[in-house]
């Protein structure tokens, strides 16, 4: 093995060793984190199943803490894989997994439920119709996209810009004809949150992220291929459309789920993969496991950071992803255009 082989290992390693002690330290500390305060002790204690002293802080942990907390994980981890699948599938580290209009569609679903005051599958009603919505959403714009029987990468992106502006109008218009209160809440819900997870809401997410991650591990080494081009990828046995299109399903699927119940949350997908690919290269069977831990560990500490900035309350997680998420981002391109020899 050589020196340059030996050195990307221990890259790897090192690096899924942080991310795996990241994650543990952050669940943990914001598990114990907020207005009613608890030390790393009990919450330890709790999760190895021993009582607590004060019974109240115990229910608090299991049925408010825990569940936002595992929310977020779930959440951040299918954004980070979705990103990755995205940028992969495209052939561009700039790719997220909003340019299909599966965020805007499944945000057009949920003020529709808010708006008319849907109540058809309880508390379900909002998260499920914005699944639904991002999931039609985003077949629409792969079939719209489709020319002489392929999608093309750009004719994607273009239509999905096209879907995504159709969408906020709607959004917009829904707005508009809403009540007060209705507005208060579509508002609330598109800056993004995981404070009103619940273990329900837990068991409905977990599957379908499952799902997603498990077909992102199963595209893996064919993303690398494609990397080389569709038409090298071709030539090497990859069918290039099936192959886009279940990555698109995967991403659907993933996204919608993590919409329909944490809202809209920006640059988890972005940044996250874009960070991996910087350290590790762009190889997706390392790439993929990395970015759902990196996902994880970004939005709980957002969520986190959100519970603890300001005394007494909880900003939305999305805002909190974008002011934080933006800036660094800039910073990276940056970082990457001076190494090139300067903005192009």
């Amino acid at each position: 093995m050589t020196a340059s082989a030996v050195r990307g290992r221990t890259r790897v390693v090192v690096l899924f060793a942080v991310l795996a002690v990241a994650l543990v330290v952050v669940s943990v500390v914001s598990a114990g984190a907020g207005q009613y305060g608890l030390p790393v002790s009990d919450v330890l204690r709790a999760l190895t199943g021993k009582p607590l002293a004060d019974p109240f802080a115990e229910g608090a942990l299991w049925a408010v803490r825990f569940p936002r907390v595992v929310m977020s994980l779930l959440v951040g981890a299918v954004l980070g894989v979705c990103g990755a699948l995205m940028q992969g599938s495209f052939g561009n580290p700039l790719a997220e997994p909003g340019v299909v209009g599966v965020s805007s569609g499944a945000a057009v679903g949920a003020c529709l439920s808010i708006v008319f005051g849907w109540t058809f599958f309880g508390a379900f009603t909002v998260p499920g119709t914005a699944f639904a919505a991002g999931l039609v959403t985003t077949f629409a714009v792969y079939a719209l996209s489709r020319s002489s029987g392929r999608t093309g990468t750009v004719s994607m992106i273009l239509t999905g810009v096209a879907v995504n502006a159709v969408a906020g109008a709607v959004v917009a218009l829904l707005m508009f004809i809403g009540d007060q209160a209705a507005r208060e809440q579509i508002v609330f819900w598109q800056l993004g949150s995981v404070a009103g997870a619940r273990w329900s809401y837990v068991w409905v997410a977990f599957p379908l992220v499952a799902v997603t991650a498990l077909a992102s591990l199963l595209v893996a080494r064919r993303l690398d291929l494609l990397a080389l081009g569709d038409r090298q990828a071709r030539h090497l046995g990859v069918d290039v459309e099936r192959l886009r299109l279940l990555v698109i399903c995967a991403v659907a699927i993933g996204v919608s789920a993590a919409v329909s119940y944490a809202g809209i949350i920006s640059f988890v997908g972005l940044v996250v993969p874009h960070l991996i690919r910087m350290i590790v290269g762009p190889g997706h069977q390392v790439l993929i496991p990395a970015s759902l831990l990196g996902g994880a560990v970004l939005l709980a500490a957002a969520d986190l950071l959100a519970r603890t900035a300001v005394q007494y309350a909880d900003l939305p997680i999305g805002m909190v992803t974008a002011l934080i998420g933006g800036p660094f981002f800039f910073w990276l391109l940056r970082k990457n255009r001076t190494k090139a020899g300067g903005w192009a």
